[in-house]
């Protein structure tokens, strides 16, 4: 019950990332590179006081594939809203699982890339020109998102090094590699950096200790499956905060790539 609660706190966290990332960038007053920048800092900033056991060449990668999370999921998020970007992210997520579980030696079966093929069905549908209006390029970077995002979550799913060092650590690197993108000639405003601040502390820096606390215990198709529930609540929180319309385009989108996931999901049966 402990772990649900801490992973309930995780996906609050990630839907929280999305609406802020969101409300920061709709109105161009602040650019996404200041963004991330701000956002890392701030993470590794109040996980400062945790990075006692942190290992910098252990925490490397980590720091690497979070920085080209939070990099690509910024600058995707000037013209998306945040619940496609959210499905999106979560989408490519769950795809590295299950792909990367098949590579391990796991059982994937015809189901298995059945429900990758429907999933990504799903997303052409989505990103069709002659159905929405989703801008493709935000689309791509969002997916290179969730390719790092994934690959993050792999890092935590192997469960090296304690939760709060190891993700310090990897905040560490990460602020230093989106150093450069805080000095590019990009807007800030106090509001866009009081957003950014608030996502890299709390919603990012607490929130990925919480993550890191419970990747471990999951399988890794598991790990892809709790975080499915983001768009769902990022769509939800969406709609009343930032007046974003849940279209019927992404209902049924939403109904196809997550129809997919699951069922790349499913155990094949025993021979």
């Amino acid at each position: 019950m402990k772990l649900a609660w801490i992973g309930l706190l995780a996906i609050l966290a990630f839907a929280a990332n999305s609406l802020l990332a969101r409300a920061a960038l709709l109105d161009g007053d602040m650019g996404p590179g200041a963004y991330s920048a701000i956002r890392l800092g701030a993470g590794a900033l109040i996980l400062l006081p945790l990075m006692r056991g942190a290992s910098i060449k252990r925490d490397a990668p980590a720091g690497l594939f979070l920085a080209l999370y939070a990099i690509a999921f910024s600058f995707a998020y000037v013209r998306l809203d945040t619940a496609t970007g959210a499905l999106l992210l979560f989408a490519t997520v769950q795809t590295v699982m299950v792909l990367v579980g098949s590579a391990r030696g796991g059982r994937i079966g015809w189901g298995g890339f059945t429900g990758i093929a429907i999933a990504l069905a799903g997303v052409v549908y989505l990103l069709s020109p002659d159905v929405g209006t989703v801008d493709v390029a935000s689309a791509a970077l969002m997916m290179l998102a969730g390719l790092g995002w994934g690959l993050y979550s792999l890092v935590c799913h192997s469960g090296e090094g304690e939760a709060a060092p190891a993700t310090a650590g990897a905040f560490a690197v990460a602020a230093v590699l989106a150093l450069p993108l805080f000095v590019m000639a990009e807007p800030v405003t106090g509001t866009g950096a009081v957003l950014a601040a608030l996502s890299g502390a709390l919603a990012s820096g607490l929130g990925y200790v919480a993550w890191r606390l419970v990747a471990p215990h999951f399988s890794l198709s598991g790990v892809g499956a709790v975080q499915l529930a983001t768009p769902v609540a990022a769509g939800l929180m969406a709609w009343p905060l930032l007046g974003e319309a849940v279209t019927m385009r992404l209902v049924l989108a939403a109904a196809i790539i997550l129809g997919g996931v699951a069922l790349a999901m499913r155990k094949p049966r025993a021979n």
